[in-house]
């Protein structure tokens, strides 16, 4: 069983290609994977037992990183939170943001009135900062230097990991440690942060671990995907609000957090000895190995961390590489599962590259 890294974080919006172009334009996600719409069939318990219609597509940035899977309803209206989301509120607060140059990209987003701060050093003595995409989700850009394909015009590059909201962070390590393997401690401490004073929540007392992984990541993807780290907090002197409290999956803002895997069938028995048994799972639902998204096709499933956060995991058989040419990589069939694909094949994605016609 291997887990490859981060594959994708989800994003509820409005308009899938309002959103996309503005993520294209500034996060600089404009390689196109697969692009669909069709009902979301196996998601009844998070979609009010009813399927519903949706449009989703998954872009990434060749700079490397986890991609977005940008998505939208098709049949009814997505629903905001009907409060303000606080930092420390249970559930995926953050994207994290790789950047070469953090300086540079907080211009660009201050200029914008996007920043809710301004350059700081986190508690690893990293630059970072945080903003607010017009969608009112909320990003932190970090600076980092692990790259697939370094292209300086480009502002950052994609999602290095997660800011995410936890009741227990001792509870919550049995998801983020045990099985997604963080198992690198790289702070721990409890106070009012100076760097997060101006992000929403930021004045409370929170407890702040941030968790990376010793070993580098295995498997086809891992070198696109590169280092991830997960940051959990803890708010000690309120009582957190789950941020999909009263909402479906799909609802407006950051839905999920996805990693790529190899052999779910193993992740399937461990998740389950550990108390964290699938919730959703196409093997099972269809009886088919292979779940068909059109352009791609995998094998998926979710479990809950300890406060109801959707984790989902995706065992890829099938992408496009030149989809114009008809050509897909097939990883259903190859042998050695640690050995990443070979950079230059990975590198003809730049022919899905999504072009301002593809939006409109």
């Amino acid at each position: 069983m291997i887990i490859s890294g981060i594959q994708q974080v989800g994003i509820g919006v409005k308009s899938l290609k309002d959103a996309w172009r503005w993520y294209r334009d500034n996060f600089g996600m404009d390689i196109r994977v697969f692009d669909e719409e069709a009902p979301a069939n196996y998601m009844l318990q998070y979609t009010g037992g009813k399927a519903r219609n949706r449009h989703a597509a998954l872009a990434i940035n060749m700079m490397g990183g986890g991609g977005f899977e940008i998505w939208q309803y098709k049949d009814r209206e997505p629903v905001a939170p009907g409060f303000e989301v606080l930092a420390g509120d249970l559930g995926i607060f953050s994207a994290k943001m790789k950047s070469p140059d953090v300086e540079r990209t907080y211009d660009h987003f201050h200029k914008m009135g996007l920043t809710l701060n301004g350059v700081s050093r986190d508690p690893a003595g990293r630059k970072q900062f945080f903003m607010k995409d017009p969608y009112n989700n909320i990003f932190q850009v970090v600076e980092a230097d692990t790259w697939f394909k370094l292209n300086r015009r480009k502002k950052t590059g994609a999602a290095y990991g997660a800011v995410i909201g936890v009741s227990d962070i001792e509870k919550a390590m049995k998801v983020y440690s045990d099985i997604l393997g963080y198992d690198t401690l790289v702070y721990d401490e409890t106070k009012v942060w100076d760097d997060l004073s101006t992000v929403p929540g930021g004045q409370n007392k929170i407890r702040r671990v941030l968790l990376r992984h010793e070993l580098e990541r295995k498997g086809f993807f891992a070198r696109l995907f590169g280092p991830t780290e997960i940051e959990l907090l803890q708010v000690t002197d309120r009582d957190p609000v789950s941020i999909y409290k009263d909402r479906y999956w799909g609802d407006l803002g950051f839905i999920h957090l996805c990693y790529d895997v190899i052999g779910i069938n193993k992740l399937r028995e461990k998740c389950e000895a550990l108390g964290f048994p699938f919730t959703v799972d196409s093997q099972a639902e269809t009886g088919e190995h292979v779940f068909d998204m059109g352009e791609a096709a995998g094998h998926f499933s979710y479990i809950e961390d300890p406060d109801g956060t959707l984790i989902e995991f995706v065992e890829t058989h099938r992408i496009p590489i030149m989809k114009r040419f008809g050509i897909y990589l097939n990883l259903s069939k190859r042998k050695d599962k640690e050995k990443p694909v070979a950079d230059r094949v990975l590198r003809m994605l730049k022919y899905m590259k999504v072009r301002e016609r593809h939006l409109t």
